[in-house]
Formats: C-alpha cells, structure tokens, sequence
C-alpha cells in the first residue's frame, strides 16, 4: 500500500509492537537473532525521537542476561572455560543458559556472537547504559582470538562464514567499547582493501561480485579505525587507505536505478534497505548530495506500509530489517521529526555522542 508522506506515528507503532509484542508466526525462526531484533526495534524508536516507548531498565537488563560471561578464577571449571574465545552476547534467551550468579559454565554452542554482540552493544549505547556490566577484557580477547590470519573474522569460536560482516561488527565493537586491543588493525585493513574489485566497489570478500552492503561494511570499519579521515580518532598508525575514492563514487551513485530506489548490485531491483547501505556510502565518502534525493524518496514512499513499516519491494508486507533501514534512509533524507544518523555505527548520532 503506496501512501504520500511518511506516516511518523504508524512507524512508532510498528517497532513498538516489534519490541514489545509477540512476533508474528513468520519469524519464528528468526528467534536465535531475537537480540538484532530488538536493535531494529530500539535504534528505529531512537531515531523516530520515541524513546519513551521502550522499558528502558527491563530492555537493559534482558540484554545483559545474554552476556556470556567468564566464570571466577577460582572456579576450578576455570581454566579450560575462560581460555576459549567464547565470550560476548548470545543472540537469544532461546540459545545457551541465563545467567545467573552461581556462575552457569558456557558451554560448546553457546559463545558469544559478533553480530549478537554488535547489537546487544548498540541497543545499550542508545538506551544511555555506561557498559560498566561489561566484561570488557573477556570480549576484547575473544573478539581478538576470532580474528584470522588473513584479517577476517569467523563469528563464532567455532568457525563459520568470513566476510566484511564480522569484521565491521568487529571493528563497532572495538569502537563503542574504546578499545582497539580487540583486533589487529593492520591486518583488518589489508583485508578489507583486499575486498575492493575491479569496478571500484566492494564484495563481501576479496574476489567476489561488487555489493552495496559489502561496500558499507569495508567504509564504515575504515572510517571506524579512522582510515577515511584525515584525523584518526586513535592511534592506527597510516592515517589513510588507498582508495580510488572517485571510481568508488561512481559505482555508488550508478546504483540508483530509473525507480529512483537503490540496487545492491548491477542488474538487479531496487530494494529499501540499499538506500542505507549505498547511501551510507555515499555520506561517508561526503557525496550524499550526487543521488537524487527526491526520487529516492519517492521509491521509499512506495515500499512504506500503511500500517507501519517498510517493505523490501513495492507492494509486499513489510519486515523488521527493511522497515529499519527504511527509517535510517529517512535520516539520511533529513526527514523531519528524525534524529541525525550516524551511518559508520548504525544508529543516532545522539547515542553515538553520548
């Protein structure tokens, strides 16, 4: 259902019910990811200044429920359980054990996430939380012991998929906890320039087809580990990556499409959430200005529920990972009644200041 203007309120609705209630059958199996659930839901609700909505302290408290957490030094199960990259946020309460003070041993398929980590980070950096609840030095090592020999990171102590995801979620980690002895930087970003193709874009590892969101993912982690500035934001060593910033540029602004919405790759449609990870781009880079904000507007508007909510396509039933990146392309947008993004963390510059 197309409607004319953004429908603020019924966007309101929506992540409330996606934070608050049940989720729709649909999702069911998208439960082990409930905590990436809830940071669409949070973020969005930051973003559309309606905050007041979320239970703060129950939200807080339910996230750090998912911390894996080392056991006391003088626990004699110890030794073997904390020398394991294993520690971070699960993805949900469905996943592993609760913790609890007795101190529950983790045990082999309940590690923290990096993904899982990234949000559960991000939900309490928007909600104000100081991260004092943090197991900061356990995260770090185990976010370093996931980094390989090539500078990619698996997810999970026992392996998995290698691609630009983790190593952004790597790099936000490091970054919202201030502390970069989580990964080795140097290496991050041979690989991440390793990822760039032949057309100026990147894919999600080295060798693969150029992708909007694999483009996103290697800005971002640079800017992060400010090697797109001319001023880093720590001590990184070389200040900038090398990048054909102009063949780059093009390859973003080719991505809009006669729909006036972004593609993820040549040939194929437009879709919501490509005009965060494109656009995001192109502000990163600091050419947001080169799309044609009002068509892209337009095509959002086509994608945009009635009842709340962003479709993927026009005329589908919307979903919580598009309606959020629908809500941070409005942002983007400088809708009104909108909080400022910050496009290299994924959420408000609010909370990103804070």
């Amino acid at each position: 259902m197309a409607v004319s203007d953004f429908t603020h309120q019924t966007h309101v609705q929506y992540f409330r019910d996606v934070l608050l209630q049940q989720l729709p059958g649909v999702f069911e199996s998208s439960d082990p990811n409930r905590v990436t659930l809830a940071y669409f839901a949070v973020s969005a609700l930051d973003l559309l200044n309606a905050l007041d909505q979320v239970p703060v302290a129950d939200v807080i408290d339910w996230v750090y429920s998912l911390q894996v957490l080392p056991l006391a030094v003088d626990d004699p199960r110890s030794a073997a359980v904390n020398s394991e990259p294993v520690f971070g946020f699960r993805g949900s309460s469905s996943i592993g054990i609760r913790f609890c003070s007795s101190g529950s041993q983790p045990i082999l398929y309940d590690g923290g996430h990096l993904a899982s980590t990234y949000s559960a980070l991000s939900i309490l950096r928007i909600l104000g939380d100081d991260l004092s609840c943090i197991e900061h030095e356990a995260l770090l090592n185990t976010v370093r012991g996931l980094q390989q020999p090539d500078g990619s990171f698996c997810p999970v102590q026992l392996g998995g998929e290698r691609d630009l995801r983790f190593t952004y979620c790597a790099a936000a980690i490091c970054s919202m906890l201030d502390d970069w002895s989580g990964m080795d930087v140097e290496k991050s970003v041979a690989y991440i320039l390793g990822c760039q193709s032949y057309d100026d874009g990147f894919g999600m590892n080295p060798g693969l087809e150029t992708h909007g969101a694999g483009t996103y993912l290697a800005l971002a982690s640079l800017k992060l580990m400010g090697r797109l500035d001319s001023k880093p934001p720590h001590d990184v060593g070389p200040v900038a990556a090398t990048l054909d910033r102009p063949g780059l540029v093009g390859w973003c602004v080719r991505r809009q499409t006669e729909s006036g919405g972004f593609q993820g790759r040549l040939n194929k449609p437009a879709d919501t959430c490509y005009a965060f990870w494109v656009g995001s781009s192109l502000k990163m880079l600091g050419t947001y200005n080169l799309c044609n904000t009002v068509e892209l507007r337009s095509f959002l508007l086509t994608c945009q529920s009635g009842w709340g909510g962003f479709s993927k396509i026009p005329n589908r039933y919307p979903d919580p990972l598009h309606s959020y990146y629908g809500i941070c392309a409005f942002s983007l947008l400088e809708e009104p009644g909108l909080q400022p993004l910050c496009c290299e963390l994924g959420f408000s510059m609010r909370a990103s200041d804070a």
